[in-house]
C-alpha cells in the first residue's frame, strides 16, 4: 500500500498543496540567501586575494578560481536546497495523477448514473456508461447536450441553477423529472457536488442521478388508492393548532390553496353537538388525557350536503414539539352501501322464511340452516334441525344415491326423506354452492312430492270417471233417444194410425149418426196424441223458458212435477235484477230439474223447499228435502255428475251436502253471463 493511502498518512491533494507551500516558500528563501551570500562573497573574498597576493599575474590566477569556486559552491548549495522540493513534487504529480485514474475509474464504473456539468452553459461535460444507459443517448452525443434539453419544467430548472450559484460549496439534492431519448419520463434525485474549475476558470459540478421512477409511482398509485378511497391525511400542532393537510383532504374537504387552516375550521360538525365533542376530544388530545383519536363526525360538505367522516388519530412527540397525525374518510357511501346491504339482508331473510318450499345449508352433510317451510316438512321446529346428519333425514336405501348426486355423479334424483314420526315422503332437489357463515356450504332447495302425486294420483281418477261419465253419458243419450223414439213409435204412432183407420172407417160409412161418432173419436185421439206431443216437447225443452224466462219456467216445471205426488212443495222465486244468458236460463233449470227428479226418485222426502234469488252480481238457487240423504263420497250417480259439470260448463259452482237420514241440500251459484 502506498504511504498515502495508509490511514493517517495526507492524501494526495494535501501533499500537492504542502509541495505548492513549500515551492513558494523556497521560491522566496532561495533568491534571498543566494543575495546574501553573493553580498558577503563579493565583501570579503577580494579583500582576502589582496592578502594573499601583491602582484596582477597571481591575482588573476586567483580571481579565475575563485570564480570557478563561486559557480561550483553556488551548483552545490542549489542542488541540496531544491532536490527534496522536487522530489517532493514529483511525488504529489504521481499520487495526484493517481488519485485523478482511481476517480475516473470509478466514474466510469459507478452503476449511479453520473455526470459532470458546466455550470455557466449548462451543458454536460462528459457522463459516465451507467447515464448513457439511463438517458438512452450516447456519450459522445451526451458531452456538450445542454441540460435543458432532459429537464422537463424549465423553471424548476432555472430555480435549481440558482440555488447551486447562491451556495456553490454545498451539495445540494434536487428531484427532477427527466426525459430520455425514448421520450419517457424518469423520476430522478439529483446529487450534486462541487468540482475545481476548468482550465479556463468555468464553474464545474458533479452531478449523480439517483432513479425514483418506482418510488414516484408509487406515490402516485397510493395517491390515486387515497382518492379513491376518499382517504385523506393530516397533521396538527396540538400547542399552536395549526394543520397540514395533503391535496386528496383538501379536495375531499373542499379546502382552498393557501396557508393551512386549523383543524376545527375544516371539519364543522353537521349539527353543535358533533362539533363540541370533536373540540373537546381535541383538547383532551393535548392535554395527554386522551392517547389516540377515532371518531364518526358527520361533517356539513360543499353545498351544504351532509358526509359521514371516519377521522383517526394519533398522538406524537417529534423533537419537543407534540403533534396529532392521523387520516379522514368519507364513508358515507360506505355507510349508505352497508344500510342498504343490511336492507337487503333483511329482506333475502325474510322471503327464506316465508318461501313455500324447503330450503337448507348443509356443511359436511349436516344442516347448518333450515327455513321454517323446511323444519315444517320434516315436521320439526327450524332450531332442531340444526346440526341433524343428512344420513338421519334420508332413507337409508336413498342415501348413497344422494351422496353422489351431491357430488356431482348424477344429474338428477327424488329420494325419499323421513318425518319426524317416521312417515317417509318423496321429494324433488335442487342444489347450488353458497358461502355461509364464512365456510363453504352447498345449498338445498327440497320440494314435498307428496301432494303432486297425490294431485296426479286424483288427476289420473279423474280422467277415468270422466271417461267413464262419458261413456255413460252416452248410454244415457242413447236410452233417452231409444224411449222417445219408443214413445212416438208406441204411442204417437199408434195414435195415428188409429186416426187413419178411422177416418177410413167413416169415408166408408153410410150412415150419418155412426159417420158422426167415429169422427169425435178421431178428434178425441188427435187430441190425446197432440197432448203426448206436447209433453214430450215440454221435457226436451220447455217453452216457458224462452218465452217468459227462468222464473216462469222453475214455477211450471216444479208444480207440474209435484202435481201428481204427495210430496210437499214450498217455492220462493224471486224475480231476478236482470235476465241472464241462455246458457245459464237453461243450464239452472236444467240442475233443477234434475234435482227435483231425483228427490222423487230417491229421496222419500216429504217436504221439498226451492228458493231462486239473486243480486246484481250472481243468481243462486238452493233446494232442500228432508228425505233419506246420502254419502257424497260414495255417490257415483250420473246426474250428480251431469249437474256439476252444467254448472261448470257457464262459469259457476255446485256444492252438494247430504248426510244419511237428514236430508240433501243442493246450493249452486251461477253467473248472469256465461263464461268457461
Amino acid at each position: 500500500m502506498a504511504q498515502h493511502d495508509r490511514p493517517g498518512a495526507p492524501g494526495p491533494e494535501a501533499g500537492a498543496r504542502d509541495a505548492k507551500v513549500r515551492a513558494r516558500s523556497l521560491a522566496i528563501r532561495i533568491p534571498a540567501l543566494y543575495l546574501l551570500c553573493g553580498v558577503v562573497w563579493i565583501l570579503f573574498s577580494d579583500r582576502a586575494l589582496a592578502l594573499l597576493a601583491t602582484d596582477t599575474a597571481t591575482l588573476t590566477r586567483l580571481q579565475t578560481w575563485k570564480g570557478a569556486a563561486t559557480i561550483a559552491v553556488t551548483a552545490v548549495l542549489l542542488y541540496f536546497m531544491t532536490y527534496r522540493l522536487l522530489h517532493r513534487l514529483l511525488r504529489a504529480w504521481d499520487r495526484a495523477q493517481a488519485s485523478e485514474t482511481r476517480h475516473r475509474e470509478m466514474f466510469e464504473v459507478n452503476p449511479n448514473p453520473m455526470f459532470s456539468c458546466d455550470m455557466q452553459a449548462l451543458e454536460i461535460i462528459d457522463a459516465n456508461p451507467a447515464a448513457a444507459d439511463y438517458l438512452g443517448w450516447p456519450r459522445e452525443h451526451l458531452q456538450g447536450m445542454p441540460v435543458t434539453r432532459m429537464w422537463r419544467d424549465k423553471e424548476d430548472l432555472a430555480r435549481a441553477v440558482a440555488e447551486v450559484r447562491q451556495h456553490p460549496d454545498r451539495p445540494h439534492v434536487k428531484l427532477a423529472s427527466f426525459t430520455g431519448r425514448d421520450g419517457r419520463t424518469r423520476h430522478v434525485e439529483l446529487r450534486s457536488t462541487d468540482l475545481p474549475p476548468s482550465p479556463e476558470g468555468r464553474p464545474r459540478r458533479l452531478v449523480v442521478l439517483v432513479d425514483r421512477t418506482a418510488e414516484e409511482q408509487a406515490r402516485l398509485r397510493l395517491l390515486e388508492a387515497q382518492q379513491l378511497a376518499r382517504l385523506g391525511s393530516w397533521e396538527m400542532d396540538l400547542a399552536t393548532g395549526a394543520s397540514r393537510f395533503c391535496p386528496v383532504m383538501r379536495q375531499l374537504l373542499d379546502v382552498q390553496g393557501g396557508p393551512d387552516r386549523r383543524l376545527t375550521e375544516v371539519l364543522v360538525g353537521a349539527d353543535a353537538a358533533s362539533h363540541a365533542r370533536l373540540e373537546r376530544m381535541l383538547e383532551e388530545l393535548a392535554s395527554g388525557g386522551l392517547p389516540n383519536l377515532d371518531l364518526l363526525l358527520p361533517v356539513l360538505g360543499a353545498g351544504g350536503q351532509e358526509r359521514l367522516l371516519h377521522l383517526r388519530g394519533r398522538r406524537i412527540e417529534d423533537q419537543g414539539t407534540t403533534i396529532l397525525r392521523g387520516t379522514v374518510q368519507d364513508v358515507t357511501e360506505e355507510q349508505q352501501t352497508r344500510r342498504l346491504l343490511g336492507e337487503r339482508e333483511q329482506q333475502f331473510r325474510e322471503l327464506v322464511r316465508i318461501l313455500p318450499d324447503g330450503l337448507m345449508i348443509l356443511r359436511e352433510e349436516c344442516v347448518f340452516y333450515a327455513n321454517p317451510a323446511c323444519a315444517g316438512l320434516f315436521g320439526r321446529a327450524p332450531e332442531a334441525l340444526i346440526g341433524e346428519p343428512l344420513a338421519d333425514l334420508v332413507e337409508p336405501q336413498d342415501l348413497a344415491v344422494l351422496r353422489g348426486w351431491l357430488r356431482g355423479e348424477l344429474a338428477e334424483v327424488s329420494p325419499r326423506m323421513r318425518r319426524d314420526d317416521g312417515e317417509t315422503f318423496r321429494v324433488a332437489l335442487s342444489r347450488a354452492a353458497a358461502r355461509y357463515g364464512g365456510q363453504d356450504c352447498t345449498l338445498l332447495l327440497v320440494r314435498d312430492l307428496s301432494e303432486p302425486e297425490r294431485m296426479r294420483d286424483a288427476l289420473a281418477s279423474g280422467n277415468r270417471e270422466l271417461q267413464a261419465m262419458a261413456g255413460r253419458l252416452f248410454s244415457a243419450q242413447e236410452d233417452e233417444r231409444r224411449a222417445i223414439s219408443r214413445e212416438l213409435h208406441d204411442d204417437v204412432g199408434q195414435a195415428i194410425t188409429a186416426i187413419k183407420l178411422s177416418v177410413h172407417a167413416a169415408m166408408a160409412e153410410d150412415d150419418a149418426e155412426r159417420r158422426r161418432e167415429d169422427l169425435q173419436d178421431v178428434v178425441a185421439t188427435a187430441d190425446a196424441t197432440l197432448e203426448k206431443l206436447r209433453n214430450l216437447s215440454m221435457l226436451l225443452r220447455p217453452p216457458q223458458l224462452d218465452a217468459l224466462g227462468l222464473e216462469a219456467a222453475l214455477r211450471w216445471h216444479a208444480g207440474s212435477l209435484f202435481r201428481h205426488h204427495p210430496v210437499e212443495l214450498e217455492l220462493d222465486v224471486a224475480p231476478l235484477p236482470r235476465r241472464p244468458d241462455r246458457e245459464v236460463e237453461q243450464a239452472c233449470f236444467r240442475i233443477a230439474q234434475e234435482g227435483l227428479t231425483n228427490i222423487l226418485r230417491h229421496a222419500g222426502a216429504s217436504h221439498v223447499t226451492l228458493v231462486l234469488s239473486g243480486d246484481e252480481d250472481a243468481l243462486r238457487l238452493h233446494i232442500r228435502d228432508d228425505g233419506r240423504g246420502f254419502d257424497p263420497a260414495q255417490a257415483g250417480g250420473l246426474g250428480l255428475v251431469i249437474m256439476r259439470e252444467r254448472a261448470q260448463s257457464v262459469g259457476g259452482g255446485l256444492s252438494i251436502h247430504s248426510t244419511r237420514g237428514a236430508g240433501t241440500r243442493i246450493e249452486l251459484l251461477l253467473p248472469y253471463a256465461a263464461h268457461g
